[in-house]
């Protein structure tokens, strides 16, 4: 991936055999459980949802994240820039 689409916000998504998801351009994980993950990305919010999900890296300073558990949608919806993010509303 070139280094000037990660600075523009670049965003990909890597789905293996609906049990292995790779997701670059994440800015933050709002909230997540074993059932449903909500990110916002470069392009907008990422709903993940299926069953025992759960997080094996984050890296927020390069953007990514791998999630391991059986995917059963994934979702896009408009960015939520005006309500903080999860970490945001907890310490904040």
């Amino acid at each position: 991936m070139p280094y000037e689409e990660l600075q523009r916000g670049g965003h990909h998504l890597i789905l293996e055999d609906r049990e292995r998801l790779t997701v670059s351009g994440v800015e933050e994980v709002e909230s997540f459980d074993e059932n449903t993950i909500v990110m916002e990305t470069a392009q907008g919010v990422l709903i993940v949802r299926g069953e025992g999900l759960h997080i094996e890296k984050l890296s927020l300073d390069g953007g990514d994240l791998k999630v391991e558990g059986m995917v059963e949608a994934l979702t896009y919806e408009e960015p939520r820039r005006g309500r903080g993010g999860f970490l945001s509303r907890l310490l904040g």
